[in-house]
């Protein structure tokens, strides 16, 4: 990482594996966003190009040399934001914008989804997109965690399994360790609605990948299903 202080009060951590064909764009639309320092993207194991195209938008880049999974990669890139503010001797640690690797373009409407951590109003925001897409199966894990979420807050957000979130330090700490692999979502929301933190949803123009419904999505889908009922069931 560069020398000397960086002004801004967000930084954007991306976790990604695997994805070369769009993090280059995901990243430097990233880093265009209202009151944004730096971009940290996690490789969390990648085989391809993934590393070297997110240096090349600007992004600083930590990388696991197994794939760990995105709750490990999430608390990875916001140990790498630490250590800069601590470098840069801020009174105030930076808030915490994570988006997903495969937004490309649209990464860059990310903004008011900070606009209420930044101004105080919150403690996590999280994204419901404008736009449907069809994800080929996906609700079946949506109603899983949306349900779970409710049962053990008495809140169900809108779309409880988006990635794309806004966070102070002291809610992403309030929350550690996160849930491991594809709960961390869920498990974030209800660990942060139980210790009275205030979550709001932020409606966005974002936009990422389909997931298809071909053998290698259903076998994602399964995965997905599994972490969402392991962090629901140690939270009763």
């Amino acid at each position: 990482m560069s020398a000397g202080p960086r002004s801004g009060d967000v930084a954007v951590i991306i976790p990604a594996r695997d994805e070369a064909a769009r993090i280059q764009a995901t990243a430097a639309a990233a880093a265009g966003l209202p009151g944004v320092a730096f971009v940290v993207v996690v490789d969390d194991g990648s085989r391809d190009a993934t590393a070297e195209l997110a240096r090349r938008a600007g992004a600083v880049v930590v990388r696991h040399a197994r794939n760990r999974g995105k709750g490990a990669a999430m608390e990875t890139g916001a140990d790498a934001v630490r250590l800069v503010d601590q470098r840069e001797a801020r009174e105030s640690p930076r808030h915490l914008l994570f988006l997903d690797a495969d937004l490309a373009d649209t990464a860059a409407l990310a903004g008011p989804l900070a606009e209420p951590v930044r101004r105080g109003a919150a403690d996590m925001t999280i994204a419901v997109f404008s736009a449907t897409v069809k994800l080929g199966g996906h609700g079946l894990v949506v109603g899983l965690s949306g349900a779970g979420i409710r049962r053990a807050t008495g809140w169900r957000p809108a779309q409880p399994l988006n990635g794309q979130r806004c966070l102070t330090r002291a809610a992403f700490e309030a929350a550690r360790p996160l849930a491991p692999g594809w709960g961390v979502e869920t498990g974030l929301t209800i660990d942060l609605l139980r210790q009275g933190l205030r979550v709001t949803e932020v409606q966005v123009d974002l936009a990422h990948r389909a997931t298809g419904t071909g053998l290698r999505a259903q076998l994602h889908r399964a995965r997905q299903f599994a972490g969402v009922a392991r962090a629901l069931a140690v939270r009763p």
